[in-house]
């Protein structure tokens, strides 16, 4: 129904729950290359417990590679907490791309820039931290897009 993309994810314990999510909501998985860890780490099997196998996932060398394999039509939407616009002002439709960047520096100023009229954000009170962890973003905006077209 939906595709959550992680550009350069580094910890496998948050590939293991996004995987969980794709599998619980029919999602695919694509990660972007390079990965900080081997896919068959045994750290992403656990967060993933026996699903693993199950999840529908795609791996990409580059960028530049993931792009090129897009259908014409679709619509990325790309999360960052540098955009003021929240995805529950926006309207997800199945078959979009929710694209995620890496834990320690989110995604490249360039793509989202390119983006920007997609790019949006998870609120939070100022002051309270600095972004949420990876998978829960995940969860938060994919769930929601999940409830818009259930």
């Amino acid at each position: 129904m939906f595709n959550i993309v992680m550009v350069h994810p580094e910890i496998p314990h948050n590939t293991g729950a996004a995987g969980r999510l794709a599998l619980a909501t029919g999602a695919t998985l694509h990660l972007i290359e390079p990965l900080g860890f081997e896919i068959d780490d045994k750290a992403v099997k656990r967060a993933g417990l026996d699903y693993w196998k199950d999840v529908s996932v795609k791996t990409w060398t580059s960028w530049e590679h993931f792009e090129t394999h897009l259908p014409n039509q679709a619509r990325l939407f790309l999360l960052t907490t540098k955009s003021t616009h929240t995805y529950w002002d926006k309207k997800f439709q199945p078959n979009d791309y929710l694209v995620f960047g890496r834990e320690t520096k989110g995604l490249d100023e360039e793509l989202i820039t390119k983006h920007g009229e997609n790019a949006i954000t998870i609120p939070m009170p100022s002051g309270s931290t600095r972004s949420l962890n990876l998978a829960t973003s995940i969860g938060i905006v994919l769930y929601e897009a999940v409830r818009q077209n259930s």
